[in-house]
């Protein structure tokens, strides 16, 4: 077996492993209410505040530390689960929910007073959000054809045929 297809073999597994020990592993913080994640969730609460959004990441917000690491923590056993070849087309979904997850961390350092650096570490919890976003993409890529066919069967289950 030559090296491409080895990568293209057990590629999606390590991205699925790396990316779920990520969520995983911020979850203790998250759910635990970490004065770090209190710091960054009280920090976007504020922003969200001078928006006309007070709330919005409080712990009883539509995005609240528990509410992102419960989206992470589904991401995380669906991208596992697909691991096993007969519930390989979960991993595409659970690539899709860690990129909208991630494109939404990235956005908040990004684009509020957050920043790159919340919790002076060098911006670690920036780099492992980007890193996590374009391995999810590259898995998204590699089961590109699973996630068309999810799409499929969630459009046939939603949208009524006409009888005939």
């Amino acid at each position: 077996m030559n090296i491409l297809a080895l990568a293209k073999k057990y590629a999606p597994m390590a991205i699925a492993a790396f990316t779920a020990v990520i969520f995983l592993d911020s979850l203790r913080y998250k759910f635990t209410d970490h004065p770090n994640t209190q710091e960054i969730f009280g920090r976007l609460d504020q922003w969200a505040a001078t928006i006309g959004a007070p709330g919005l990441f409080s712990h009883t917000g539509l995005f609240s530390q528990y509410v992102i690491g419960s989206a992470e923590l589904v991401a995380s056993i669906l991208l596992l689960v697909g691991i096993v070849p007969a519930l390989v087309r979960l991993q595409a979904l659970g690539a899709l929910i860690a990129v909208a997850v991630m494109s939404g961390a990235i956005s908040f350092h990004l684009f509020t007073p957050l920043g790159v650096d919340p919790n002076n570490d060098g911006g670690g919890l920036f780099k492992a959000a980007v890193g996590v976003w374009v391995l999810s993409f590259v898995m998204l890529a590699l089961r590109r054809r699973e996630l068309v066919s999810l799409g499929g069967d969630l459009a046939k289950a939603i949208i009524p045929r006409p009888k005939a």
